[in-house]
């Protein structure tokens, strides 16, 4: 377990100044130190497998002893001793390096410190004083005075104190996408239905608007998951409502040339039915989903202008909201749906299918682990799990269910299923990611892209590349101030924070790759999740393609500086829509792409435990129940049979939708 000595602690303070100087002038934003809550970083590593957590302290017990000057052959002495330019050289070796560790460690760094620092607020709820400079002017709340927003919390979980054996017809195992709809659908047909949520119900206010708490709680592994070499950051939302209470609001229906292959590849051919569009339109109608928001931010009103000089076809993207008027107050809010909706617009699970599972007399129990589902003779009986009392006490949890649905998310559920016993040899594998980047571009108007509907439009010019069903989608993503740092590239203090000093002028485009080739969870002596993703050489070609074509939408859109997403930084410069050094673009596929070499990020997990018609190969049967258990289901984004290629939202409550009619 990680400890945060006092001499680890001296060192993270010297790394974080490093990386965050302070800024110019006498009252310029102060330095990493003075804004880098190391409780708050304490707690995010101690959220991550044991393994993780002491490599991470080896890595800061490095930095406080001589012999580190031997990563970059500079002064045989502690990190926290060197001058800061020495500090600076040592990063940016350890950056560049053709150690894969030390690369490693550098971007763990990288993003903790710059991450906590630009979004981090104080415990008394004032605006983190770095936010000015950047012209970011914090939380768009609700008012707390007059009438409220919202009415009081709608759900009523449970809430035991002791340890307490629960009995129910059918036990879910996770409240997102697809947990949550199979206990509305379920509950309503009339079947008593218990869901466990190993994260927390907020409501309202809870959802504060301040990136550095509401990751910190509502998502898994505390914001910080990642797989087990540190290149890909992953978001995963862990809290009452799963993804659909964090995700961008994004509604899209699968391709049919997506359901057409699931159908034909992997012998399920329900995907094609008309049955499962039923199940799409029932989803849709059930969140409101709509293109009727009254206007784009500045950043999704470039990627479709951008897009139309160069005669690119873009789409509004259908959202999944409700009430939204044409108010500046509804419009900021929109662009917070990531961490938590304030305002109740987002007509997530939270919002929809849990209260009518709620209203049909299903029991909601948020902040319980499940340590495993049990199983005899063969079949699911119920689970074992741990729930945090408010006061911080564990409680032990037993259910005894007649069947069980697992939908913990692609992480999470492969995991359980591995800790239960199940052993198919596909259990886990097939991990896909929907590997993204950003690239981000420096305009002359102000951009102000934390504010309005974070994703609008979508450019699907290169979903289907080289005659295949892989490629990519250009499309916007949140910018607040904290993802924003992580994001872009750091190659010193001074550069970074001079990016960062320009934040109000930045959009960003990110390339959402569906991958072909996929990774691995698996778990360690403690059941927690391990995972390993490579970008493949086939998926980071056609991620290229995507990195040059949001370039030119930049440059089309009238952007004059583009930052194109490596540790090199390679830097476009345009006037008036002419791009003066094209050549960058050309080069590009010649730079390094090995892992820690630019950021790539994941906000959705697919396919470790995916469906299909062929036993041996697939752990799930065409309905949802796994091969080697009776009475066990999966309904969730992990039983898809491979990657969805939109954002999977719609898909997932599809297929939970699909998978509750076989169960009534």
């Amino acid at each position: 377990m990680f400890t945060l000595t006092p001499a680890r602690a001296a060192t993270l303070r010297a790394v974080a100044d490093t990386f965050i100087p302070a800024g110019p002038g006498a009252d310029g934003p102060p330095p990493g130190s003075a804004l880098v809550d190391l409780a708050k970083l304490t707690a995010a590593i101690g959220a991550q497998p044991l393994g993780a957590q002491a490599e991470f302290g080896q890595l800061l017990d490095l930095l406080d002893q001589p012999v580190a000057g031997l990563t970059w052959w500079g002064p045989l002495r502690p990190f926290r001793t060197l001058s800061l330019t020495q500090r600076e050289q040592l990063l940016q070796s350890w950056a560049a390096s053709r150690l894969p560790l030390l690369r490693k460690g550098f971007h763990a760094l990288r993003k903790l410190c710059t991450f906590l620092y630009y979004g981090g607020s104080p415990a008394d709820g004032s605006l983190n004083p770095a936010w000015a400079a950047l012209g970011y002017p914090g939380p768009a709340l609700p008012p707390d005075s007059g009438p409220p927003v919202l009415p009081e919390r709608p759900l009523k979980p449970l809430g035991p104190t002791v340890d307490t054996t629960y009995d129910c017809d059918v036990l879910v195992i996770g409240s997102g996408a697809g947990g949550g709809v199979v206990a509305g659908e379920l509950a309503q047909a009339g079947h008593e239905v218990l869901v466990l949520e190993a994260g927390p119900y907020y409501h309202g206010r809870d959802f504060t608007q301040r990136e550095v708490d509401m990751l910190g709680s509502l998502y898994d592994s505390r914001g910080a998951l990642t797989t087990r070499d540190g290149s890909v950051g992953i978001l995963a939302g862990a809290c009452l409502g799963g993804g659909t209470t964090v995700n961008w609001a994004g509604a899209f229906r699968t391709p049919d040339y997506v359901l057409e292959e699931w159908a034909t590849e992997h012998t399920a051919p329900q995907f094609v039915s008309f049955e499962f569009a039923q199940s799409l339109d029932a989803v849709a109608q059930a969140l409101s989903v709509n293109t009727d928001y009254p206007r784009h931010n500045a950043q999704n009103q470039a990627l479709l202008d951008g897009s139309a000089r160069l005669g690119q076809t873009t789409r509004l993207i259908p959202r999944n909201e409700k009430g939204v008027d044409d108010s500046e107050a509804h419009f900021k809010a929109l662009g917070y749906s990531t961490l938590g909706d304030a305002y109740g617009l987002k007509q997530g699970t939270l919002n929809t299918y849990l209260r009518t599972a709620a209203e049909h007399g299903a029991r909601l129990l948020p902040d319980t682990r499940v340590e495993r589902v049990t199983i005899v003779a063969g079949r699911a009986t119920g689970a074992e799990a741990i729930h945090t009392a408010a006061d911080g006490r564990p409680v032990r949890i037993t259910v005894r269910a007649r069947r069980v649905v697992v939908a913990g998310g692609a992480i999470q559920t492969p995991a359980l299923l591995l800790r239960s016993g199940l052993r198919h040899p596909h259990l886990g594998q097939h991990l896909h990611l929907h590997p993204t980047v950003a690239v981000a571009a420096h305009y002359a108007q102000a951009m102000h892209s934390w504010h309005g509907p974070s994703m609008s439009v979508v450019n699907d010019t290169f979903t289907r590349l080289h005659g295949t069903n892989f490629g990519v989608k250009l499309e916007t993503p949140p910018t607040h101030p904290g993802l924003l740092a992580m994001v872009l590239p750091w190659q010193s203090g001074a550069q970074h924070r001079q990016m960062m000093s320009a934040a109000d002028h930045l959009g960003s485009f990110i390339v959402l790759t569906r991958d072909r080739d996929g990774g691995r969870v698996r778990i360690d002596k403690q059941g927690k999740p391990l995972i390993d993703y490579q970008l493949s050489a086939f998926d980071r070609s056609n991620m290229l393609t995507g990195v040059q074509a949001a370039a030119e939408i930049h440059v089309a859109a009238g952007a004059h500086t583009i930052y194109l997403p490596h540790g090199t930084l390679p830097t476009l410069h345009a006037t008036a829509g002419l791009l003066h050094n094209p050549e960058l673009l050309a080069q590009l596929p010649r730079l390094s792409w090995q892992p820690n070499r630019f950021g790539l990020y994941s906000a959705h997990q697919m396919s470790t435990c995916r469906l299909g018609g062929q036993a041996a190969t697939h752990p799930l049967r065409p309905t949802g129940e796994t091969v080697e258990v009776q009475g066990l289901y999966v309904a969730d984004g992990s039983a898809f049979p491979a990657c969805s290629g939109v954002n999977p939202m719609l898909t997932i409550m599809a297929l939970a939708h699909y998978t509750a009619q076989g169960l009534k």
